[in-house]
Formats: structure tokens, C-alpha cells, sequence
């Protein structure tokens, strides 16, 4: 009876919903990953499940300007952070367009099951 139980609870255990158990990914960014974009007014990233909002942190970083060798790391400030109702979607919005160069969107965030991701995106502005 007992190896029968214990049979019962494994195979319920390998039912359940394995998505309790990811870690959040990026699964969606506007602009996409090695795009070049004009003047984009928004920066969104799309995570395969809700995010904690305390938990995440964003970055705009210029890496690269046109005609400038050796340009260092420049912070990007000039955005509000707004979140979904379905807490899936981070929207950058920018008070003012971006000039030509290189960019990072750089992200942290966790989930449900409070697992620090990070990652980032680069596109071009031309």
C-alpha cells in the first residue's frame, strides 16, 4: 500500500505545471534584438510570466555613437517605467528620441519563484 502512495504522489508530481517552477525569460522586445529602429518612443519587453515589479530594474545604455571611437558607456535617463495589468510587459517610454548610436537595454527581474534573470537587449539607432 505504501509503494502504491508513493507511486501516486510521483506521477502527480510530474503532472503539475512545470511553469511554477521556470525561471521569467524575455520572450519579446520592441525594438527586437539587432534591430535598427528610428526614433523609437517606447522601449517594451515582453517576459514569459509575470515579474514582481520591486524586483526588476532597467537600464538604457548608449555603447556606441557614430564618428566616436572608443565611446564609453553612457546611462540613458530620460524614461518612465509602466507596467501591464498582466504584470508580463515593461514599457520604457522616452521623453525625448534617442540620437544615432548603439544601444543596451539591460534588464533584471524575478518571478513567482523569486529567481533573479537578467539579460539585454542591443539594437542601432541610425
Amino acid at each position: 500500500m505504501r509503494a502504491s502512495s508513493l507511486l501516486a504522489a510521483v506521477a502527480l508530481s510530474l503532472l503539475a505545471p512545470t511553469a511554477v517552477l521556470a525561471h521569467v525569460q524575455l520572450t519579446a522586445s520592441t525594438p527586437a534584438a539587432g534591430a535598427q529602429v528610428k526614433a523609437p518612443k517606447a522601449i517594451t519587453l515582453t517576459f514569459s510570466q509575470p515579474v514582481n515589479p520591486p524586483s526588476a530594474a532597467t537600464s538604457i545604455v548608449m555603447t556606441g555613437m557614430p564618428g566616436m571611437k572608443d565611446h564609453g558607456e553612457m546611462a540613458i535617463r530620460n524614461f518612465t517605467v509602466s507596467w501591464s495589468p498582466d504584470g508580463k510587459t515593461l514599457t520604457l517610454a522616452l521623453k525625448k528620441s534617442l540620437p544615432a548610436g548603439s544601444y543596451d537595454v539591460r534588464w533584471q527581474a524575478a518571478a513567482a519563484d523569486g529567481h533573479a534573470m537578467a539579460g539585454k537587449i542591443s539594437f542601432e539607432v541610425p
